[in-house]
């Protein structure tokens, strides 16, 4: 395979008056999983949807697995797989049934047993899918996304709703599609979700691509900047007059940022000691992709008509 599995160039889409992506490039390779992050009406929805072959682009230029998605040809769709936030599966089918009847649709699918292992309903294989617990009806909708055996897969929000137990499973399913080498598409609101699988994530605000990388690169944007946070008692005010200035309170708790974590700490636990104040819940971090992405997008307008839920 030569080439990226998706190339988007100057990708453009217009609802009436409203421009709701607005000239978005992206490349994802072969075998990545790529997250695109993003708020709601932000765009996200739609260029997914575009790459899905859909909806109509207004303008610029998609190629996927080397298709054009708006022609909607039988050999595109054979290659990808797409498991959307809702599915309708038959009720009263087995596990087993159900992923049969979906592999029957395409020319080469994934052996049963393969897809079920894959997502790890092995042991649910005959049981009906009505009595599927949340999490394990998930499984069975990518499950279905597996059927043709896909080169390219489209994830939609997989785990909301789901508990951390749940998530954490579903994670483990995911990246058992890596390692087969499966190029994965993911959206997702969670932050801890796109830096535990995600290769690379892209974060769109009002239809444009305003971040892009390795997540641990993103979330060195502000890199030398430290985080201190604790609660005091006393009051911020009581601080020595040398961290003043850096001091934010919220809801109770102080928060100083600084480029020189080891004199701020030296300065603050000393005063600390010297006047007999406890630091209450003292935490040091850098920042986090989520800390990037809520500054990326604190302020952005929402313009996606089509974003329901994405």
């Amino acid at each position: 395979m030569t080439g990226p599995a998706i190339q988007v160039a100057a990708l453009r889409k217009s609802y009436g008056d409203v421009e709701a992506v607005r000239g978005v490039d992206l490349a994802v390779a072969h075998g990545e999983v790529f997250a695109l992050l993003g708020p709601n009406g932000a765009g996200k929805t739609t260029t997914v949807e575009i790459l899905e072959g859909h909806r109509q682009r207004s303008s610029g230029d998609v190629s996927v697995l080397g298709h054009d998605p708006a022609r909607g040809e039988r050999s595109y769709k054979e290659k990808i797989g797409i498991v959307l936030q809702e599915t309708g599966v038959a009720p009263y089918l087995t596990v087993a049934e159900a992923v049969e009847l979906y592999r029957g649709y395409y020319p080469s699918p994934r052996p049963l047993d393969e897809v079920l292992e894959v997502v790890g309903l092995a042991e649910q294989r005959d049981v009906r899918v009505n009595r599927l617990s949340g999490g394990q009806h998930r499984r069975l909708d990518v499950a279905i996304g597996l059927a043709g055996d896909p080169e390219l897969l489209f994830l939609d929000e997989p785990t909301t709703g789901f508990d951390p137990s749940a998530r954490r499973n579903a994670w483990h399913m995911i990246k058992n599609l890596a390692a087969l080498g499966k190029t994965v598409f993911l959206t997702t609101h969670y932050m801890d979700e796109a830096e535990s699988l995600a290769d690379r994530v892209a974060v769109i605000v009002a239809g444009q691509i305003v971040a892009e990388g390795p997540p641990a690169t993103l979330a060195a944007r502000d890199k030398g900047v430290t985080t201190i946070r604790f609660h005091l008692p006393a009051g911020p005010e009581a601080l020595p007059q040398a961290l003043a200035a850096d001091v934010v309170v919220e809801d109770g708790t102080v928060e100083i940022r600084t480029t020189t974590p080891t004199a701020t700490l030296h300065e603050l636990s000393g005063w600390a000691l010297s006047e007999g104040a406890e630091l209450e819940g003292l935490t040091v971090s850098q920042p986090s992709l989520e800390d990037v992405y809520l500054d990326l997008t604190g302020a952005a307008p929402a313009g996606d008509p089509a974003a329901e839920t994405a």
